[in-house]
């Protein structure tokens, strides 16, 4: 079935939100444990495991580096193998023993590397599938599909904002082991909530699967060629026999086991993880190269405009690492967490609780911007999105400019409402620029590259968080040294005039990439 929400029937509207809600629920509860564990990772590492700031932002960059390029192969293990759903749980499963493992390393920290990596392999095998099932539910209905995904980002957000409220508190008031413990049962009760409901879903999904069959029948019929979003299924679904289908099932989890074990190996050694960076930008490069020189001529102004406004997003990853890494241990040493407003004290937070001004800024103005669109799009003075870059970036040039100017300012601890005025101007620059980085690729990239370079994307904004790691040990505080503000006095001037230089260089580019977007619109209409 195709067409607008306004031509089916309301039984099956009724059963594709009834579908919707089910993956809905289950992703909100995933990002409940992600952000939680990763509001109280960095002070865990400090407190706990005592480990160097060096050594912190090695590894936190790394991690972030297997988090964007491991949904690559999470998605082909779900497109071609095992299918979406079982990829999707999968990864569920995994999410919640890497946490349990987390709450294991306070005692046993051999088991912290393996969590860190098996959260992230998870992380891969959940993320590319779960957005792949809302793309199903809402096949062939653009409008309810834009307004599905609306409602996916807001989850996530929720999710995010009461987890790093959450789990800080937990780590503080009972421990580092309760707050991990907490993660994973965040994602137990997400678990329980699709076992109760998997039945709607799985019925919705068989529903719009004998639909695409028949949409594909009709087409083949009167040689039109295939429609709608058909795709064939997975290896699993086409073995005739149960005991092929357990030798598969069983051959996958062991080569997963293997991508575990090696991307531990890679993780506990930061020469390692730089020759993985390396080996991945020459890769990408080479990749890009062949799309473009495969390309047609009349392709070639897009695939352009859309690899510089990737690198251009890229760049926003190095200033978003700072979040988990600088500016956490910076709230850690130098930032009162008491909220005064006059001679009032209104409430307190906790280092990693600092994290959660992000996706509550996010909340705020992610309606405020999608309405701004549409009244310049109604308007015809909808900004290219080169535009719309640059001036991000100069919002999180001026969130270091802040809080360059509090570290060096300071004659005792930061107040926290310098924190939520920094994460308050970065977060809005954030939706300015790689908010937009999927958009970009939908809007020049030609579609029957675009998952190719989707991909590539994701392995590129991989590199920024690892190029943020480094940028974020310019801060390093020696052992034993707990409160040097002038490190971060000194990195957030850095950032900040490193972030006016890229504004500068943006603003260079910007009749290159008019010149672009001009000849890409020029050609569209004949392609």
């Amino acid at each position: 079935m195709s067409g607008s929400s306004d031509t089916m029937p309301t039984s099956f509207l009724s059963e594709r939100r009834q579908a919707f809600f089910v993956v809905l629920a289950v992703e909100l509860w995933e990002r409940f444990g992600y952000y939680g564990m990763q509001a109280v990772l960095t002070v865990f590492m400090v407190e706990q495991l005592h480990m160097r700031d060096h050594d912190i932002n090695l590894m936190q960059g790394g991690l972030g580096f297997l988090m964007y390029s491991l949904p690559v192969l999470g998605g082909i293990v779900g497109d071609q193998f095992l299918g979406t759903r079982p990829t999707m749980l999968l990864g569920a499963f995994g999410l919640t023993a890497g946490y349990a493992f987390l709450a294991l390393s306070l005692q046993h920290p051999i088991f912290f590397l393996p969590a860190l990596t098996l959260i992230a392999l998870a992380n891969g095998l959940f993320k590319p599938n779960a957005g792949t099932l809302v793309r199903r539910i809402y096949a062939g209905d653009g409008a309810a599909l834009d307004t599905a995904f609306t409602l996916y980002y807001m989850a996530i957000n929720v999710g995010s904002t009461v987890s790093m409220l959450l789990m800080p508190w937990l780590h503080v008031r009972y421990g580092a082991s309760i707050a991990f413990l907490a993660c994973a049962a965040g994602l137990i009760t997400g678990l329980v909530y699709y076992a109760a409901r998997r039945k709607r879903l799985k019925g919705f999904l068989v529903l719009r699967a004998a639909q695409q069959d028949e949409a594909v029948s009709d087409a083949a019929s009167s040689e039109a060629g295939i429609v709608g979003d058909h795709v064939p299924a997975p290896l699993m679904k086409r073995l005739s026999t149960p005991t092929v289908k357990w030798a598969l099932a069983c051959g996958l989890i062991a080569s997963l086991l293997v991508v575990w074990g090696i991307c531990t190996w890679v993780l506990h050694s930061p020469l390692l993880v730089r020759i993985c960076i390396i080996v991945a930008a020459i890769g990408l490069v080479g990749l890009w190269g062949g799309v473009f020189f495969r390309s047609q001529l009349s392709e070639r102004p897009g695939l352009l405009l859309t690899y510089i406004l990737c690198l251009q997003t890229m760049a926003y990853q190095i200033f978003y690492q700072q979040m988990q890494t600088s500016l956490t241990l910076f709230a850690m040493r130098d930032v009162s967490g008491t909220y005064h407003l006059g001679s009032w004290v209104l409430f307190t937070m906790s280092a990693g609780q600092f994290q959660a001004l992000n996706p509550i800024a996010i909340m705020v103005f992610s309606p405020i911007l999608a309405w701004l669109y549409r009244r310049n799009a109604q308007k015809g003075q909808d900004a290219l999105p080169a535009v719309k870059i640059l001036c991000g970036y100069i919002l999180v040039g001026l969130a270091f400019l802040i809080w360059w100017f509090a570290a060096g300012h300071s004659a005792g601890l930061v107040s926290p409402w310098v924190m939520v005025a920094g994460y308050s101007v970065m977060s809005l620059g954030e939706l300015l620029t790689i908010g937009l980085g999927l958009a970009i690729v939908a809007r020049y990239a030609p579609a029957r590259v675009s998952a190719v370079l989707m991909g590539s994307l994701f392995l590129l904004w991989g590199v920024g968080m690892y190029i943020g790691s480094l940028v974020a040990d310019i801060a390093s505080v020696p052992v034993g040294n707990e409160s040097d503000i002038s490190a971060y006095t000194i990195l957030f001037k850095d950032l900040f005039l490193g972030c006016f230089g890229l504004c500068i260089l943006l603003a260079l580019l910007l009749p290159y990439t008019r010149h672009l977007d001009k000849r890409h619109r020029d050609i569209l209409p004949s392609c």
